[in-house]
């Protein structure tokens, strides 16, 4: 495996660190998707793993943000219920550690990640403001709450990798990447409890545009500020700017009518869209080709004798 040289690793070190929140910027769940000699959900060659190994998810999260919080359900949820404003970056570790050992863990190491979320999601209860005004009662483990979401999290990842990375999302025999990664990624949600959920690109895009026409997005009084701390959250100086383009990039991805409804502007996407995929090279070369959270992964399938390196 390729191996990082003092520079890179140093800055990898440093990445890592500020994801992960560990003072040594080794990952806390790095021992998690290590352990065991079991397989997980997927495998290197699968949709899930490509498109989550790929420095377009930094565009992908912060727009995920974005999407969760044109719903006033959860929008008020990680209001009420998180720790977002307090210590965003523990929050953020928190929402890496489920992304990355659901991606890359054995299915026990899976199952064990779902149930930390669930045992989470049963403190998750109180009231929203629905589009209409009305108060309605909900509970984190909602079937509509988790299915807005899943999706939301699904097409910001999918739509963050066609804009902004230049690796192929491998196709089947009858489905397009964009369709293996939508059917395969819904395994994710399975231990969650949420299995009726869209299986291909055109299944999600029209969930997406029905929730949407139903008035079930909508803006509140709580939006605004939110919005702005995702926009301008307290990262170190020198991280600032990376950010702030990342979030001009994710700006431009969201379709206008979710924009409007966000109070949000898009930059030109002349512009954006390809300095966005040249930073985003440029710091996948700094950070360097080592990735332990993957290495560690790949060692534990070779264990368990279900793949082995080309």
């Amino acid at each position: 495996m390729a191996k990082n040289n003092s520079l890179q690793e140093n800055l990898s070190r440093r990445f890592r660190r500020l994801l992960s929140q560990d003072p040594n910027g080794v990952p806390p769940w790095l021992p998690i998707v290590a352990e065991g000699d079991k397989p997980g959900l997927f495998l290197p060659s699968d949709a899930p793993w490509i498109v989550h190994a790929d420095f377009g998810t930094l565009v992908g999260g912060i727009r995920a943000l974005l999407m969760q919080a044109l719903h006033p359900g959860s929008l008020t949820g990680v209001k009420n219920h998180s720790r977002y404003q307090q210590d965003p970056l523990g929050r953020l570790a928190g929402t890496i550690r489920w992304l990355t050992v659901t991606t890359f863990g054995s299915v026990d190491a899976v199952a064990g990640e779902a149930a930390r979320v669930n045992r989470m999601h049963q403190r998750v209860t109180g009231e929203y403001q629905t589009g209409a005004g009305e108060l309605k009662s909900y509970r984190a483990a909602d079937e509509d709450l988790l299915l807005w979401v899943h999706i939301a999290f699904m097409e910001s990842f999918l739509v963050a990798h066609q804009f902004y990375s230049a690796q192929p999302i491998p196709s089947g025999d009858a489905a397009t990447g964009a369709d293996n990664y939508v059917g395969q990624w819904s395994r994710s949600v399975e231990p969650l409890g949420l299995t009726n959920v869209p299986m291909t690109e055109a299944e999600l895009e029209k969930l997406i545009a029905e929730i949407y026409q139903s008035g079930q997005l909508s803006k509140t009084p709580d939006t605004e500020s939110v919005i702005k701390f995702i926009q301008y959250p307290p990262l170190p100086a020198t991280a600032k700017p990376v950010y702030r383009l990342l979030f001009e990039a994710a700006v431009v991805s969201l379709r206008p009518e979710f924009r409007e409804l966000l109070g949000l502007k898009a930059k030109s996407r002349w512009l954006i869209i390809p300095i966005t995929r040249a930073v985003l090279k440029i710091m996948r070369w700094a950070i360097g080709p080592e990735s332990p959270i993957e290495d560690a992964a790949r060692a534990r399938l070779i264990r368990a004798r279900v793949w082995s390196p080309k």
